[in-house]
């Protein structure tokens, strides 16, 4: 199964961005799916993720009301919408495929994308 990330860029504090990760595999709706991210010198932290059916999300403390995940099954692609970006949103961020809330289970992980955030 191959991720690829995509929208990442650079955005002043308090902008937007839609994150998008396409899936190579027909079995994309049997995953739960999500995204972590890494800042420099931090370790990989879990974001959000989603379900296999888009019936549950999880979102971590830190980004909940601000980010939004959902997924198009018909399309193999789940997205991130990041609104009201903070400074500390700044990291790459990972796609992954899984399964387990909060995927804490982890079979695929994708090509990170940079997300920095100017204040």
């Amino acid at each position: 199964v191959q991720l690829q990330a995509s929208g990442g860029g650079l955005v002043q504090a308090g902008g937007s961005l839609r994150l998008s990760c396409a899936a190579s595999t027909r079995t994309f709706s049997t995953y739960t799916m999500g995204w972590f991210r890494q800042a420099p010198g931090k370790e990989r932290e879990f974001v959000a993720a989603i379900t296999y059916n888009g019936g549950t999300t999880y979102y971590s403390d830190s980004v909940k009301g601000r980010f939004t995940i959902n997924r198009d099954n018909a399309k193999n692609t789940v997205y991130l919408q990041m609104n009201s970006l903070k400074s500390e949103d700044t990291a790459v961020y990972y796609c992954a495929a899984g399964s387990s809330a909060r995927l804490s289970v982890v079979y695929f992980w994708g090509r990170g994308t940079q997300v920095t955030v100017s204040s």
